[in-house]
Formats: C-alpha cells, structure tokens, sequence
C-alpha cells in the first residue's frame, strides 16, 4: 500500500466525513424457471414456519408468565428444530433466510414496543401476527453472509436455489449489502437491492415551489402550474369490474378461480405500476427544477374513510411526497411538510386574512382586500410562504406571508398585561 503524506492524508479523511451516504432499494424483475420456482416456494414456507413458531413461543411465554425468550434461544431452537425429524426440511433452504425471519419477527416487535411507549411516531401499531401461506406477498432476503452473487453473464446467484435470469434496468453503483426476493400477487419475482452510495448533488437554482395536494387537479403548484391528475384507477374501472365479476362467477378452491384470481391481480398491478412510473417522472422533474419544495402534511388515512376515498388512493399522495423526500434527500434539495391545520386554502395570499370556510365546489374567491384568488393556486402559494418561513412570533405563531398593518379592532395584548395598568421596573404606565 503506498503512503501518503500526512497533511494529505487527513483532508482525504476530512473530506469523507462530509460525504452523506443515502441508502437506496433498487428493484429488478426474476425471472425464474420451473425448478427454481419450486425453491423459492419452499424458502417462501420455511421462512414462514420459522416466523410463525417464533412467534408463537413469545406468545406463549408471555401467556404462561415465564421469561422472554431472547434472539439468541430462539435461534438455538431453529437449530435444534433441524435435527428433528419433524422439521428435517428446513436445512433444504439457506440458513440465512430463516435467520432474517427471525430479523423480521424482532423488527415487528420493537416497532409494536415504541409504537405504544410513544417513541415512534404516526399511527399506533398492531403487535406481530402469524403469517400465512394464503398472503399474496411472500419474501425472502439474503445479506452477505448467504454468499448471494451477481455473476458476470447478469444472472443472480442465490444459495439453493441457482443462477436466476435478471433484467437489468440499471447497473448497481456499488456492491449492494442484501437482495430481497419478492413474489407478488400477480405471480411476479423481483430482486430488491439495498445500495448506500454517496448522495448526488444537483446545480443550485433559485427556484422553490409549494405544492398543494388536490382531486380536480393532481397537484397545483405556486408559479402556477396545474398538474392533470391521470386517474389511473378510474380509467380501468370497466376492466377491473368485468375482471372481478367474473372472479366471481368461479367455484372457490377451484383452477379456475385461481387463474382468475392471477388475472384480477395483474389487472391491479398495471395499474400501480403505471401510477409509480408517471409519479417518479413528476417527482424527479420538480426536484430538479427548484431548490426547495414545501407540501401540506395531508391525513391521507383520514382522507381515506370519507366519500371521497376512491379518488384519494387514486392519486397517491402518500407515496408521490415520499418520493419527493427521498429524492430531495439524495440530490441536496430542501423539503419540509407544512403543517395540515395550516389555513392555506382560507388564507389571502397577497394580504394574509383568514376568511371563512368555503365549500369544495367553491374554485375561486375574492378576498376583502379585492384580490381574486384561484382556490388551489392561492392555497400552493400559502404553502411556500409557510414552508419559507422560519421563525416564530411572541405567541408561538407561525410567521404569515405578507406583512400588513393590524387593524385596530385586532390588535394583539400581550398575555402577561394588566388590563388596565402594568407594572415596569416599579413605575404605572397607563
């Protein structure tokens, strides 16, 4: 190894302690012969045994009041469960992958545990629940330790199972740290890397956004700009509704019902697909274009079990902002939520009044001051002044849009005031 000298030496280390890592999952389609399937189907089932029993010996000590089993034993009894008779076929897969279910089993655990001490955030979790062979999503991962290989000839070498065909849509920068083999409902395989590599810089540019969140339009944002929402599941209705009558039509337990079943999830998946490809070209176009980009923290659980909950799954904000979080993340953007109580649909963005509320099929308005609003463009310019704005006034407000003279009947009293006279440093001030 050649010595460097030492002034050198410490800027190289310098300048890697300033490298930010992003961790990024890339996804490629399997594509797996007979035999292969076969395996995989049976890692799918062991890894499912060794959740469930898992899961149950928790269960069951707790139930009993005896002591906790630790990783440690249960993994001694996966062991010990491969020399039974019983259970001699779990040493047909790969040892790492009934590992990683016992992983999986503790990561369900610690989330359910600070979901109710209130360490994490968001909604409160259920505790871990038994798995089942009927589940439409089954996964296995291998880390390091299995020896997973990407093979030169672009096949995926996974132990016990062979070298499986991958199309490649994109090279991994680095060498990824676990591969996730996914079958989904459609009947698809795919192979999730997980990959750290340094994030990439975009130009910097002047420009920010506020983006609001809405059904008439996908999204609106502040300059002006009204984005159609596509309304991918409204436009496969028709084929969805003949696919699901006539999944309906079938015996259950039936051949016939399960290649329906196939054909109804294939239906759903083209269309998720081709909402996830269209929100990713959207996404990305807005991050680099603008150097900070602020959007409402919508309740889209909330928003889900109104009327209006079709066309909200339909558009997909959840997942579309979660882009735009990542990917501001990894190309040195800025992007904050504003928070949802925020009134920016009600607030004048040229003189900051709040007005009254005002109904959905109310598109326009015209504020006191006489400026005439478009309903979403006023609400995304809303949301940047509040996402520009960083500082608090003395009753922990957040900083309006614009500032303007109080009117006299709302002026501010300071909380701590005598009504009538207060006292400074000893002497009455009226």
């Amino acid at each position: 190894m050649q010595c460097l000298p030492v002034r050198m030496s410490l800027n190289t280390a310098i300048d890697q302690w300033h490298v930010v890592v992003v961790q990024l999952r890339y996804n490629f389609r399997l594509y797996p012969d007979a035999r292969q399937r076969d395996s995989l189907a049976r890692s799918f089932g062991c890894a499912r045994v060794v959740f469930n029993d898992a899961l149950r010996a928790r269960q069951t000590a707790r139930d009993n009041g005896e002591v906790y089993p630790s990783d440690a034993e249960l993994s001694k009894r996966v062991t010990a469960a491969k020399r039974t008779p019983e259970r001699a076929w779990l040493g047909e897969v790969s040892s790492v992958v009934l590992q990683q279910a016992l992983a999986d089993l503790n990561v369900a655990y610690r989330n359910f545990f600070d979901s109710t001490t209130g360490r994490r955030k968001g909604r409160t979790l259920a505790p871990p629940r038994f798995r089942s062979r009927k589940d439409n999503r089954q996964a296995v991962r291998f880390t390091r330790n299995s020896r997973f290989k990407v093979l030169p000839n672009g096949r995926l070498r996974l132990p016990k199972i062979g070298d499986v065909p991958v199309r490649w849509s994109r090279n991994l920068a680095v060498e990824p740290s676990s591969v996730t083999v996914i079958k989904d409902a459609a009947g698809r395989y795919f192979a999730s890397f997980v990959v750290q590599t340094p994030h990439e810089p975009l130009p910097v540019t002047d420009s920010q956004v506020g983006i609001d969140l809405c059904l008439t339009h996908f999204a609106v944002l502040s300059d002006g700009t009204k984005v159609t929402a596509p309304k991918f599941l409204r436009r496969a209705a028709r084929k969805l509704r003949r696919l699901q009558q006539d999944l309906s039509r079938k015996t259950k337990g039936s051949n016939r019902r399960r290649k329906a079943v196939v054909k109804v999830a294939r239906a759903h998946a083209r269309v998720a697909d081709t909402r996830r490809d269209w929100q990713h070209k959207l996404s990305t176009r807005i991050i680099r274009d603008n150097q900070a980009v602020y959007v409402e923290d919508l309740c889209v659980v909330g928003l889900g079990r109104t009327r209006l909950a079709k066309s909200v799954h339909d558009a997909g904000w959840a997942s579309f902002t979660a882009m735009l979080e990542y990917k501001a993340a990894r190309h040195g953007r800025t992007f904050a939520r504003v928070d949802r109580f925020f009134p920016s649909t009600r607030m004048c963005s040229d003189c900051g009044r709040v007005n009254d509320k005002m109904a959905l099929n109310v598109r326009s308005w015209t504020c006191s001051c006489g400026s005439a609003h478009d309903r979403d463009v006023n609400a995304a310019k809303n949301v940047l002044a509040a996402g520009r704005a960083d500082k608090s006034n003395d009753r922990g407000a957040q900083v309006r849009p614009a500032a303007m003279l109080a009117p006299r009947g709302e002026a501010v009293i300071h909380p701590d005031a005598a009504c009538s006279t207060r006292s400074v440093e000893g002497i009455s001030v009226p």
